[in-house]
């Protein structure tokens, strides 16, 4: 069974930028998912410095509006990837779950580390590249011209351990074949 995951989709990263297109992304991949009946997990981010955007219990913490009406599975998690010290695993061998799918933020953290997690924990993964996003630029990594989801998609493709799409290749792969 496949499963997607919707990463940190939360205010204190979603309210930093301009994310409509991206945050539409996700949405259209979650609807595929519950018409198929298929899991649909949220991954909370969640920090103990009270200066984090993302500080437990804050109004940053939060599921975005956007998209919150859309858990029905939420997991709590205190590093970038979604299955260090958290139920998520548990939870995907509850669903009898072998393939994720991975969209939300940040790509180059959260996204990268959990479908690496997920490869070596035996997953089939597909990296769903510009349903990802992230608050960071070139300029944060004094690299000028990087495209940070171009690049991690690129690397995680070169990998040939699991499988990165656009979200035009995800709908030609997956939907006419009726398997999401």
């Amino acid at each position: 069974m496949k499963a997607l995951l919707v990463i940190d989709v939360q205010n204190g990263i979603v309210n930093l930028g301009n994310f409509e297109e991206e945050l539409s992304l996700m949405e259209n991949i979650i609807k595929d998912f519950k018409e198929a009946k298929m899991p649909v997990i949220f991954i909370r981010h969640l920090d103990d410095e009270e200066e984090s955007g993302l500080y437990k219990n804050s109004i940053g913490s939060e599921l975005h509006n956007s998209l919150k009406d859309y858990a029905e599975y939420v997991i709590e998690k205190q590093t970038p990837s979604s299955f260090y010290n958290t139920e998520l695993q548990g939870t995907l061998e509850k669903l009898g779950v072998d393939h994720v799918f991975i969209t939300g933020f940040n790509t180059e953290f959260c996204c990268l580390f959990t479908a690496i997690a997920a490869f070596d924990r035996g997953y089939t993964v597909t990296f769903i590249e510009n349903a990802t996003g992230t608050v960071n630029t070139e300029e944060t990594y004094e690299m000028p011209g990087l495209d940070i989801k171009d690049f991690v998609g690129t690397v995680l493709h070169w990998s040939n351990a699991l499988e990165v799409l656009d979200y035009e290749e995800y709908v030609e792969e997956y939907k006419p074949k009726n398997i999401i």
